[in-house]
């Protein structure tokens, strides 16, 4: 039986062209260059992250022309539970509490919001 490899960590430039792909897919590579911020960075440099993040197994492509479409083959959501995840091991002790705890303290949080945290927390346990 084959194992299944980790899923590979974005580099924080794949991360943000990823973010792109996630908001306004399916995409062309110069739809990525418009989207990014200035100083833009030069077509084939995103070319080629593009072409990384194919091979890691973040993008697919389809053909169409002379040029390709690309999509993502790992949605967002899967993406960021694996992060979370290794943020809460690595930081955290593995302890979903202290993790929680630790935004609550950093963040203004108002009454409502810590509402909205407990009722969701409830709504878990039941």
């Amino acid at each position: 039986m084959k194992k299944t490899s980790p899923m590979k960590k974005l580099t924080e430039r794949e991360d943000q062209i990823m973010q792109l792909v996630w908001q306004t897919e399916p995409v062309f590579i110069r739809d990525i260059v418009d989207q990014l911020p200035d100083p833009k960075p030069h077509y084939n440099s995103v070319a080629t992250i593009v072409k990384i993040l194919v091979k890691k197994g973040f993008l697919t492509s389809v053909k169409m022309g002379n040029t390709d479409q690309y999509s993502a083959k790992i949605k967002m959501e899967t993406y960021r539970q694996v992060e979370v995840k290794a943020m809460q091991k690595k930081y955290f002790g593995n302890s979903l509490p202290k993790m929680m705890a630790h935004f609550a303290k950093q963040e203004d949080l108002s009454d409502q919001e810590i509402q909205e945290l407990i009722a969701l927390i409830k709504s878990k346990k039941s």
